[in-house]
């Protein structure tokens, strides 16, 4: 059983940037395929960016391409999102999710994940 837990979100203008962090604890984190989703107010939760547990391969949504940056650090059991040049469409919940699989790659429906976070607020103001 994984547990997940985010933190790092917070208020910020546009055009600035935060540092989400998942810790994971529970599990062999190695192991997991790591991912970022988010929910804003009325709309269903989307992915974000993943990366996997194998070759450290990413994968981003078209609209976070360039701005946004997904690691992890596997000695610490933690993964990152890096956000910069942060708009105000990218208000929403952040949500860290794993996935043990073994196929190849990275998947990116909330379906093929199987545990998520609480889920931490990230507000961008115009």
């Amino acid at each position: 059983q994984v547990r997940l837990g985010e933190s790092g979100g917070g208020l910020v203008q546009a055009g600035g940037s935060l540092r989400l962090s998942c810790a994971a604890s529970g599990g062999t984190f190695s192991t997991y395929n790591m991912a970022w989703f988010r929910q804003a107010p009325g709309k269903e939760r989307e992915f974000v960016a993943a990366i996997s547990r194998s070759d450290l391969s990413t994968h981003y949504r078209d609209s976070v391409k360039g701005r946004f940056t997904i690691s992890r650090d596997n000695a610490h059991n933690t993964v990152y999102l890096q956000m910069n040049n942060l708009k105000p469409e990218d208000t929403a919940v952040y949500y860290c999710a794993a996935e043990w699989s073994p196929r190849l790659g990275v998947r990116s429906r909330p379906g093929d994940y199987d545990y998520w976070g609480q889920g931490t607020q990230v507000t961008v103001s115009s």
